[in-house]
């Protein structure tokens, strides 16, 4: 009690020093030796100074110097970086600000927060700094880590998989629920500890050991609290629906089951939401691109809708899918099986032989797929001339060359208009029934995926102009134009290369960031340069305001392909069978104007949530891949740098990092305005989008990281020319 007095008065007596006519603004130390505050009651001095901030009694300037009233706070979402600093990210997407390793006020990876700005961005730093001074809700309640059990004790710390956390949580022995050293586990926070102690939890789970086969990819599913497993209520009701096609299901549908038509997918794909159909008609292509009528089967704001909108996608990680709909609808009725009757939307294209949609129908339809192709197999026929596969599939080889020439078109059309295409590889994994990784390479796109992706893209526009001319709620996929800065910055590091681009009055088109890209092509600097235009791109996402694709050149799009793995495109399908059955009245379109927002953000949230769960499971294959193969030298091109190390690619798209204090050879220094790093004393320089030869020295599983060294002189003398092969 005697302690809350004390501490009051001593608020009382700073606040109405701070308030006098005579104070003049002071910094934290220079305060201190005005009040002759002794340095090992300084601590006591600094909370009465955070508390009367809280308050909103006084605050810091810019300058960091204490003075009477509240500064402006802003609300937002605290995101941690791994060495120790963050960012606090607003909602208006204004400016984040930087929050030191001193500033964070306690606050974890994901936090809502409030924060004062005590730095506004000047010329020489471009930086907005600020202090959180209050957590408003925690973001993070549960921890997937692995328990360590401190030898000789009944107590243990849980290491979090989450490298923004950066502090282990300890586990009290009553508070273990039995794990043993080596488990990974999910711990709930108890408390989350302060400057002196760390946070401290009770586990709730028990994912397995660490070495047993599946624990690592279901620590990242659980890590990013994926639902895996559909309540019995959401089982039942999809059980329910999932009924064969009757003749009361086709009333009033346009029957079009003589149509020759096909899906075309991967070997493994199960869930088949998509079939294409294609004719010639005159000087016309008469394109359809079916697509599975999932609304049928799923009613708004039943328990498979609601499922279906908390989770927005489904996932696909290294060695599973998690669905967003129960397999009974995604892989049985709702999925376009060959040889079965299903219910389908289809978008139906005229289209002339310069690619463009002449005219369009959008049905309710009943279709029948005759065959379910591959890739590979359409691949083989349309590329390799296959006999064997062409003889098998005789009667459809017309349509597939039919629909390889519409592609072509289409492409070019596209190509024309700006539209941007980055040819990055995906990564395809190859697993044993463990697993474990037998082998990692790209996975390149053929033919055949191009042709339904030209076809998907095409029917996405053609729905989206549709619906925004009828001026009737919707769901847009937008990709806003980069922000200026970046693609000055873009622009001025290309000069370096003899390219330039044309930016106009506070906008850049995307037809010039295509003609760089077409300019750099087959050239030394094209992965360089590829990959610095892709990241100054913003990311895309799900709106109601339709402002157009940037990357696609595209004034209308939406997703209409894919509802049994897109929440997005299965609310579309229920706008467009509400208004092509006549039931878009006043009280529908209020309805859908209300609920799309949050629909959008949703979906937005959940698309990022995935991805960075999916990237997770690859990098972690990856490192795991490359645990066999330490000790050996790759050749590689380094794809991105830092002041810490520079990132190298493998042509099998894995990826390393080279660590500064692995570089014996020199001090190097970065410089991020040239993307360079150079040797103080050898003025070697390495750069970005250069080949070197790597030797693999380490990986780590928990980490998911994989550490290279360079093995070759690799780096460029001063007068040499820096695109130059150094390797051969």
């Amino acid at each position: 009690m005697n302690e809350d007095r004390t501490f009051t008065k001593r608020k009382k007596v700073i606040y109405d020093l701070i308030c006098d006519e005579l104070y003049v603004p002071m910094k934290f130390k220079e305060l201190a030796v005005l009040l002759q505050v002794p340095k090992d009651q300084r601590e006591e001095l600094r909370k009465v100074c955070e508390e009367l901030e809280q308050e909103g009694k006084i605050h810091l300037t810019k300058k960091g110097k204490y003075c009477k009233g509240e500064a402006r706070r802003l609300i937002g979402t605290y995101r941690a970086n791994q060495r120790g600093f963050g960012f606090v990210v607003l909602p208006d997407e204004s400016p984040d600000i930087y929050i030191g390793e001193e500033n964070t006020g306690g606050a974890f990876d994901g936090d809502e927060v409030e924060a004062v700005v005590t730095k506004e961005p000047g010329e020489s730093d471009k930086k907005r700094e600020g202090r959180i001074v209050r957590i408003i809700s925690r973001g993070i309640t549960r921890v997937v880590g692995l328990y360590r059990k401190k030898p000789k004790t009944d107590y243990g710390f849980v290491l979090p998989d989450n490298q923004r956390m950066l502090k282990d949580i300890f586990i009290p022995g009553e508070a273990s629920k039995g794990a043993a050293d080596g488990h990974k586990v999910v711990a709930e926070l108890t408390s989350y500890g302060d400057g002196r102690q760390k946070p401290e939890g009770r586990i709730v789970e028990i994912i397995g050991h660490i070495n047993d086969p599946g624990t690592d990819i279901l620590s990242i599913v659980k890590g990013y609290d994926l639902p895996v497993e559909f309540s019995e209520k959401v089982l039942n009701q999809a059980s329910r629906v999932s009924k064969p096609v009757s003749e009361a299901d086709m009333a009033g549908r346009k029957d079009i089951r003589d149509w020759q038509m096909v899906t075309i997918d991967g070997e493994d794909a199960k869930d088949l939401d998509d079939a294409v159909s294609i004719v010639r008609s005159g000087e016309y292509y008469i394109l359809g691109v079916h697509i599975a009528d999932v609304t049928n089967y799923v009613q708004e704001n039943s328990a498979l809708d609601r499922e279906a909108l908390e989770r927005g996608t489904s996932v696909y990680l290294a060695d599973r899918v998690i669905p967003m709909l129960p397999h009974t609808l995604s892989n049985g009725i709702c999925s376009l099986n060959a040889g079965e009757d299903r219910l389908a939307l289809s978008c139906i294209m005229t289209v002339n032989r310069k690619g463009l949609v002449v005219d369009h129908e959008i049905s309710e339809t009943v279709i029948h797929v005759d065959r379910r192709m591959t890739y590979t197999s359409v691949y083989k026929i349309l590329e390799e001339r296959d006999e064997k596969e062409r003889d098998e599939y005789k009667e459809f080889v017309p349509m597939f060359e039919l629909m390889h020439e519409l592609s072509g078109v289409l492409r070019e059309r596209r190509k024309k208009r700006g539209s941007i295409d980055f040819d990055f590889p995906e990564t395809k994994l190859v697993l044993d029934e463990k697993g474990r990784p037998l082998d990692i390479r790209p996975y390149e796109r053929n033919a055949a995926h191009k042709i339904i992706e030209d076809f998907m893209l095409l029917a996405n526009e053609t729905v989206a102009e549709d619906y925004y001319w009828q001026e009737i709620p919707f769901v847009y996929r937008i990709h806003e134009a980069p922000e200026e800065e970046k693609i000055r910055t873009l622009a001025t590091f290309i000069n370096n290369f003899g390219y330039s681009m044309h930016i106009g009055v506070n906008e850049v088109r995307p037809k010039e960031i295509q003609k760089l890209l077409g300019r750099i092509e087959g050239t030394p600097q094209e992965t360089l340069i590829s990959r610095l235009a892709l990241r100054s791109m913003k990311q895309a996402k799900y709106d109601p305001d339709n402002t157009g694709h940037f990357g696609l050149a595209a004034n209308y799009y939406t997703h209409f392909t894919s509802p049994i793995r897109r929440y997005p495109d299965l609310q579309i399908h229920r706008i467009i069978k509400d208004n092509l059955r006549g039931r878009m009245s006043e009280e529908k379109l209020a309805h859908y104007q209300k609920i799309l927002p949050e629909v959008a953000k949703q979906s937005s949230e959940r698309e990022r949530r995935a991805e960075e769960a999916e990237r997770e499971t690859i990098k972690l294959k990856k490192a795991e891949y490359m645990q066999e193969h330490i000790g050996e030298v790759f050749e590689g091109v380094i794809s991105g740098m830092t002041k810490w190390g520079m990132y190298v690619e493998l042509s099998n798209t894995i990826e390393g990092l080279v660590h500064v204090v692995n570089m014996k050879d020199d001090h190097y220094e970065y410089d991020d305005r040239s993307y360079e790093m150079t040797g103080e004393h050898t003025n070697k320089t390495y750069r970005l989008g250069q080949r070197v030869h790597i030797r693999v020295i380490d990986t780590n599983r928990l980490l998911r990281t994989i550490d290279f060294e360079i093995v070759d002189e690799g780096g460029l003398r001063d007068g040499e020319d820096g695109w130059q092969d150094d390797s051969k």
